[in-house]
């Protein structure tokens, strides 16, 4: 094939193979702590302030080297690096998102029935269903009592930790009940109800009619002062328990919840923070929420955030600042809508057009256009942009393929592309490939992590 490139491991010296792996393990290391938006962004903030960035809300004036962040509701993060040419001239912004699919809390979501205690979810992106039950689930998030105290909770992480579980139908029992359901509902929505507790209190009262979730409400009032009523205020999130692991005998495979699209989070930040001299254009990483429910809500990239905080820098940079300025800004500016692509499966090659899909240990995925059937819901990159691009990539000799998401009346998907493009931005989307994307258990390839983050790092210094 002419585009396709060898499978990235030949030539490989054992010294690059080394770094490779190294970076890998910085960036397992950051998955386990990042489990949710969050988490990613709180942990993200002490890393760049350990990399010299401070908080752009401190700073009345802005010039050529200067390193800031802002923070968006605890769940969007931008890193910029403020360059030397004029701003007008144009960001180069790298966008990844860092919300994942996932299991919800209900806002009222604690009852007792049969003298077991449950809690019901409402799943979160597209995921599965059945890829869920059975699984050591972990919570995260945060409650805010009514007195306005907000209480960060974090179970079934650490070794002694209990986990939660959403139990299934044993199959010897299945036949009626689940055997004659099509794949989408073999587990409904409403069956994902995590089992939380069985031991009812010891407490001798009439007016207790639920003796188990009395206790368990008893527990968390007494661990993190809650009480039922502060479930409307909470956002807490079921995540698969358990640490990020090397796959197959040769360890080239990361396996992890939240790849998508931790894996672009991780990358593009730690390219920002290794770029060694100020770049000539100002370059942001933007890290963003919501991708997975459509980049609604003011953390989503529907949002005006993006004009928000860049019109703030130009305001800092430039005297006499005119909205006119922000627009300029965004038409020149170029972009790197970091997501991942699916990854062909030799077990499943059907849903796939090979000549034009990813694979494993090939490099970045370079995707010129996403969306579903007939090109809906997508960004399309203009192919001046495409060749610019792809000549940084064969210029820096980095290994890239490009690919699409699955056979064009298959399904397909969107990413935050389209939303960048909407402001003028050159966009195109870039990122690595997946196999088991949106399942609990993500695979990666190692080769591939770390082009992406040398792609990010060529990008950022255009």
């Amino acid at each position: 094939m002419l585009i396709k490139k060898e499978n990235g491991w030949h030539g490989v010296t054992e010294l690059l193979k080394k770094d490779i792996f190294e970076f890998s393990e910085g960036y397992k290391d950051f998955l386990n702590i990042g489990k949710t938006e969050r988490t990613f962004v709180s942990e993200a903030i002490k890393l760049a302030e350990k990399e010299g960035f401070v908080d752009a809300n401190t700073l009345v004036k802005l010039k050529a080297g200067d390193k800031i962040y802002y923070e968006n509701r605890g769940k969007n993060l931008i890193l910029a690096i403020i360059g030397t040419e004029s701003i007008v001239s144009g960001i180069n912004y790298v966008v990844s998102h860092i919300d994942s699919p996932r299991l919800d809390l209900k806002q009222n979501p604690l009852y007792e029935e049969m003298e077991l205690a449950y809690m019901r979810t409402h799943y979160y992106g597209g995921i599965k269903k059945y890829h869920w039950v059975t699984l050591p689930l972990a919570m995260h998030g945060v409650v805010v009592l009514e007195n306005g105290e907000k209480v960060s909770i974090e179970i079934g992480e650490k070794e002694d930790d209990p986990v939660f579980t959403i139990p299934d139908l044993l199959p010897h029992l299945w036949g009626k009940s689940q055997a004659e359901r099509k794949a989408s509902e073999v587990i409904k929505g409403e069956e994902l109800q995590i089992l939380v507790g069985t031991i009812p209190t010891a407490i001798k009262d009439k007016e207790i009619k639920s003796l188990v979730k009395y206790a368990i409400m008893k527990e968390l009032n007494q661990k993190y002062g809650i009480v039922e009523e502060d479930f409307v205020s909470a956002e807490l999130q079921l995540v698969p328990a358990g640490k990020a692991k090397d796959v197959g005998l040769d360890r080239s495979i990361v396996g992890a919840y939240g790849q998508d699209d931790r894996i672009c989070g991780y990358t593009s930040m730690k390219a920002i923070f290794d770029l060694e001299n100020t770049p000539k254009k100002t370059i942001v990483c933007y890290l963003a929420d919501k991708e997975e429910t459509g980049s609604n809500g003011s953390t989503g990239l529907q949002s005006d955030y993006i004009e928000f905080f860049t019109s703030d820098i130009i305001s800092k940079m430039k005297d006499n600042y005119s909205d006119l300025d922000l627009r300029k800004t965004l038409w020149n500016s170029k972009a790197l809508s970091s997501d991942v692509n699916a990854a062909a499966d030799p077990i499943f090659k059907s849903v796939h057009e090979m000549q034009n899909s990813a694979q494993l240990n090939y490099g970045i995925v370079v995707t010129k256009y996403t969306g579903s059937r007939g090109k809906s819901g997508t960004n399309d990159a203009d192919a001046e942009f495409v060749a610019e691009i792809r000549n940084l990539l064969n210029h820096k000799n980095i290994k890239w393929q490009t690919g699409m998401l699955g056979k064009v009346d298959e399904g397909g998907g969107g990413t935050v592309a389209m939303f960048l493009a909407q402001k003028g931005i050159k966009t195109i989307d870039a990122g690595p490939a997946l196999l088991s994307m949106h399942a609990p258990f993500e695979l990666a390839s190692k080769f591939d992590i770390y082009e992406t983050y040398r792609t990010y790092l060529a990008f950022y210094n255009l």
